[in-house]
């Protein structure tokens, strides 16, 4: 199976190292910034890296010829429809949070100022609405008291991501199909950038 990976930063880069462990092949990596250290990281290991025109958006053109899957991992650049129909099973991202609540670019943030006690994370199929296709694999985990964003993204939600990938990754591979189960939108909330968030 051919994969492009969109994506950066540090949970790119371990995104990158969990699929090469999966069997599959990375055909091209796909970045906003040339310099980005999944850019690094990719050139490394002789994968094609292909810097995004526009940082915003990720075109059809900058997606491997015979991709069968786009993956997305830290990246805040849009899939364009026609990128998403370049590839045979269009794409998947990974969501921390528990599609439909905290839609958006700040959700463990916004876990931890709801107080959830639960938090989680969704591989989830990438559409035109930000955050709102269909759920491929989900998960969840206890959020502990006093934790900070960052603390619970790094202790729980980032393995939550790359194991779920895996798994649907695996499926893929072997069913050469995806899960998909549609959003509840009556649950769907929002988790727009907050004051001070580092993204």
């Amino acid at each position: 199976m051919k994969l492009t990976l969109v994506g950066s930063r540090h949970f790119g880069v371990t995104t990158l190292n969990m699929l090469r462990e999966h069997a599959v092949e990375i055909a091209r990596v796909v970045v906003h910034d040339g310099e980005d250290r999944l850019a690094a990281a990719a050139r490394a290991v002789g994968i094609e890296v292909a810097v995004q025109a526009d940082p915003k958006l990720v075109t059809a053109s900058e997606i491997a010829p015979g991709t069968d899957l786009i993956v997305t991992a830290h990246s805040h650049a849009r899939v364009s429809k026609e990128a998403l129909a370049a590839a045979r099973l269009g794409g998947i991202g990974y969501h921390p949070s528990l599609l439909p609540r905290h839609r958006g670019i700040a959700a463990v943030e916004w876990t931890i100022n709801e107080g959830d006690p639960i938090a989680g994370g969704t591989i989830y199929h990438l559409a035109d609405r930000m955050d709102a296709g269909a759920i491929a694999a989900q998960d969840w985990v206890f959020v502990k008291k006093g934790e900070t964003a960052r603390e619970l993204w790094e202790r729980a939600l980032a393995p939550l991501g790359l194991r779920l990938l895996g798994e649907v990754i695996d499926y893929a591979k072997a069913f050469k199909t995806l899960p998909a189960k549609p959003q509840d939108e009556q649950f769907a909330t929002k988790a727009p950038s907050l004051p001070g968030s580092k993204h």
